[in-house]
């Protein structure tokens, strides 16, 4: 017995030794440089001197940080949640449907997500732009004044949310889908013998099986738009960059545009701390509430 455990534990470990050898290469080594990398001067290519923590003392008190912190967190507000929000109530549309009236559909929901970020930045820009959008000349048939979407502080970060959503909310919808197969029919089946009514039967039934999707959901979300960064440097083109910071967009400019590798990699690392924390911190919150239920 004990030489087949130890034969069965060699087999294990030589089965998963690619995946640790390419876990610890493609993570686990640039994670490491990169916090080695942030307590020095160094530039984003060669070596530079130890200074501890500065390049963290020096972001306390720096405005565009602080202007990239609060941007991130305002599109996290904006797109988490609503987003979540969006994908459910469409799930639940889908799901009434069936045969190739859903797929279609689904298919529909789904096609944004597989476009490149590029193509996504391009159809909106041609629906928003503020001279030539097709969106405007809408707007000048209503006789509403054209507003320069993209180039105004305060509409930027909303279209951007709503446009992220768009472009998303397929995935977000294909496992919300699963959660709803996944509850058994009989369940609806019972209540509608009943005669329960659909949102009573929806807050009985369906949302507290469906809760461990949405937290599922919800996670991933949060990790995808703390991390958002193309979508803000797209439509930041021609506009007022430094006011749209977020948190990738500044450690891209101080690492490509400063050639300032230790300072880039001291915002990456709070990044990745934030993500880390916050992530972590909804995830077992939101189990908090479903175990109260």
């Amino acid at each position: 017995m004990l030489r087949n455990t130890r034969r069965e534990t060699l087999v294990a470990l030589v089965l998963i030794a690619p995946f640790l050898a390419i876990y610890g290469l493609t993570f686990v080594y640039p994670t490491v440089a990169m916090v080695n990398l942030s307590f020095t001067d160094a530039p984003l290519i060669g070596p530079g001197q130890w200074v501890g923590f500065d390049n963290y003392t020096r972001l306390a008190g720096e405005r565009r940080f602080d202007t990239a912190f609060w941007n991130t967190a305002y599109f996290v507000a904006l797109s988490v949640i609503p987003g979540t929000f969006v994908a459910m109530v469409i799930a639940l549309g889908v799901s009434r449907l069936t045969g190739r009236m859903q797929a279609l559909v689904l298919a529909l929901f789904f096609l944004p997500y597989i476009l490149p970020v590029s193509v996504v930045y391009r159809l909106w820009d041609w629906t928003l732009n503020f001279q030539f959008g097709i969106a405007m000349y809408v707007f000048d048939i209503w006789g509403i004044e054209r507003v320069p979407i993209f180039k105004t502080t305060t509409w930027f970060m909303p279209a951007v949310a709503f446009v992220t959503i768009w472009w998303t909310c397929g995935f977000s919808i294909l496992l919300f889908l699963a959660g709803l197969r996944a509850i058994p029919a009989e369940i609806y089946e019972a209540a509608s013998l009943d005669n329960t009514g659909r949102w009573t039967m929806f807050r009985r039934i369906t949302w507290p099986l469906l809760w461990p999707v949405t937290a599922l959901v919800t996670t991933i979300q949060l990790i995808l738009q703390l991390k958002i960064f193309d979508q803000v440097y797209l439509f930041s083109t021609g506009g007022r960059p430094n006011d749209n910071l977020v948190l990738v967009y500044y450690i891209f400019q101080r690492a490509f545009v400063n050639n300032q590798g230790g300072r880039a990699a001291a915002i990456a690392v709070v990044l990745f701390l934030i993500v880390v924390i916050v992530s972590v911190l909804n995830f077992q919150l939101m189990r908090l509430a479903e175990r109260r239920k």
